[in-house]
């Protein structure tokens, strides 16, 4: 073989390789005080640089606290000091957290981030909840607005944000028709799906007949879109109770790659590869 034939060759051969993505995810409580979110956030961060991850990715409302009356000016103020210590760490970061507009409007969302600390864009809550067996009280169909599904490259990998119930439409808190939000990302070219989670906690049979219907969805959407799921559920405060939803890697056949333990504060980390 030629020199020009064994390059070209090796050329080929280099472009068959897999593209590679360490994910670390936090499973971390929430709570309205902003203060200890952000220490929490930055015990994520901490673990994720150990790791050697790319990207970190965070529950919903992990900054603001998972409310609709958040203290707006707080917020923007913590995420300066979160995504700094991100930027300085070289991570790239999916932050869950509720956000408010310079129009006073206000959004359940997922923050991207690159690993220079580049904003790519927001991901925000599309399948808003309202308890369906209390149809006169408010739910965040009253406090948030949204914006159409998008997708976002990071570290030339495309993929997709998902809040809590944009991923499974929970029969019980869905007051609008289930548009497989996972199986649209898929078609529009998405091969990972970062999905930011505040499922609650509980115990008994009701933990058992929630967490189970949430990880089949998990399962089952990933195996039928052929994707990458990422999911990190906010833990109970007290570290008691269990949550109604498991954190972890799932891959495009629907398997657990790595999963969290279901109480407390938790960390995982997994690398995806993605064949070209």
């Amino acid at each position: 073989m030629t020199a020009a034939l064994l390059l070209a060759a090796l050329l080929q051969a280099g472009t068959d390789e897999p593209v590679r993505i360490r994910v670390a995810g936090a499973q971390i409580p929430v709570v309205r005080d902003i203060a200890k979110n952000v220490e929490a956030i930055s015990r994520a961060i901490d673990y994720a640089v150990k790791e050697k991850a790319d990207v970190l990715v965070t529950p919903e409302g992990s900054l603001s606290g998972y409310v609709h009356d958040f203290d707006a000016a707080a917020v923007t103020a913590a995420l300066g000091g979160v995504t700094k210590k991100a930027r300085g760490a070289g991570l790239a970061l999916v932050l869950g957290t509720c956000f408010q507009e310079e129009d006073g409007g206000r959004y359940n969302g997922q923050l991207f981030f690159d690993k220079a600390g580049t904003f790519l864009g927001a991901h925000t809550k599309i399948l808003r909840t309202r308890r369906l067996s209390k149809p006169d009280a408010q739910g965040e169909v009253d406090w948030f607005r949204t914006r159409p599904l998008r997708t976002f490259d990071l570290a030339g990998i495309p993929v997709g944000g998902l809040i809590c119930n944009d991923l499974w439409a929970n029969p019980e808190w869905t007051p609008m028709e289930d548009p497989h939000l996972t199986q649209k990302l898929s078609d529009m070219g998405a091969r990972v799906v970062i999905h930011s989670v505040n499922a609650g906690v509980g115990e008994g049979q009701e933990l058992e007949l929630v967490r189970s219907y949430h990880e089949a969805n998990l399962r089952l959407r990933a195996r039928a879109g052929r994707l990458w799921i990422v999911t990190a559920n906010a833990a109970d405060p007290d570290g008691k109770r269990a949550g109604h939803s498991p954190s972890g890697i799932v891959d495009p056949k629907g398997a657990w790659v790595v999963q969290a333990e279901s109480k407390g504060e938790q960390f995982f980390a997994g690398t995806i590869e993605i064949p070209k």
